[in-house]
């Protein structure tokens, strides 16, 4: 009997991690096609993360709102739904490891504080045991973080000054997005991160992370964000509105429109499946705006 041949893991492993914090809304669904057309263009996975880990934020009935409305657009992840409600032992494990090599400690600093230190924290506060309320911070070395963003170009942090040491888990006990975001991109293999532009500012923190961690670094690609008339970005803070599954299609060409990818024909254009397939064909990361963000009047004048 010949050997069975190892199974190879895909070459591209792509993902979308929304929160539930709300419904589905053009910002989002923009992010979603950026990524899974990226993906999918390079015959690679499209998987789905639901980033539940803030409670007091989140929405009723928001995380069945987001996937409802994926499907609805045609936009079909691969496996199972990663909750990261569900991971919290892992974390938990993560920041205990952290603390046990020294790489990161016990905060009890308040927001006062750290202010007169505009907001950088800088090893003034090390307690050598957990207290009531404590947070827990991640030690920042004086070096400075870079890579390179197939849109933004090279991209350059001096954590130590621009960030300082930052929470991996917050005084409520709530782990930060930082450290669940890093953990879960190795769990699931992701190789690949595109998403907005308005997290540009955490990946030098979340690459440094995986170096304490001794995990491998995705390629990170972000994308320009919408912004409303006065400059804010379109999300659900400023009440951006959601998504009509009824408009789904249009919603599509909308978003392809914002990503200048070329559109469908006319004929293509009334079914999600057929302007996805056509988006995959020519899909162009080149093509998408360098800017980092796009006042949504651009697409007042979108007409398909």
């Amino acid at each position: 009997m010949s050997p069975q041949p190892e199974h190879t893991p895909p070459k591209y492993i792509g993902r979308f991690a929304p929160s539930p914090t709300g419904p589905l809304h053009l910002g989002s669904l923009i992010a979603a096609v950026a990524s899974y057309l990226d993906a999918k263009s390079q015959q690679g996975l499209w998987l789905l993360r639901m980033e539940d880990l803030d409670p007091p934020r989140e929405q009723a009935g928001a995380a069945e709102n987001i996937l409802q409305c994926l499907q609805a657009h045609g936009l079909h992840w691969h496996g199972e739904v990663l909750w990261q409600s569900q991971q919290q032992q892992r974390y938990q494990a993560a920041v205990e490891q952290l603390i046990a090599t020294g790489k990161a400690f016990y905060c009890r600093c308040s927001r006062s504080q750290l202010a007169q230190q505009q907001g950088i924290h800088a090893g003034n506060c090390q307690a050598q045991a957990p207290y009531t309320g404590c947070a827990v911070r991640l030690r920042v070395t004086e070096q400075s973080l870079s890579f390179n963003d197939p849109l933004q170009g090279r991209v350059q942090q001096l954590l130590h000054r621009e960030v300082g040491d930052f929470v991996i888990q917050r005084k409520d006990q709530f782990y930060a997005y930082q450290l669940a975001a890093v953990l879960d991109d190795a769990l699931q293999g992701v190789t690949h991160v595109v998403r907005g532009s308005d997290l540009l500012d955490s990946t030098p923190r979340q690459i440094f992370l995986q170096q304490q961690l001794a995990l491998p670094t995705p390629q990170y690609v972000h994308i320009p964000v919408i912004t409303n008339s006065a400059g804010h970005k379109l999300s659900k803070q400023t009440f951006a509105p959601a998504l009509s599954p009824q408009q789904a299609c249009q919603n599509l060409l909308k978003a392809l429109y914002f990503l200048q990818q070329p559109l469908p024909p006319k004929s293509q254009q009334h079914d999600c499946s057929q302007i996805l397939q056509w988006a995959t064909a020519h899909w162009s990361l080149k093509a998408v705006p360098h800017c980092t963000a796009i006042d949504e009047i651009t697409l007042q004048h979108f007409a398909c």
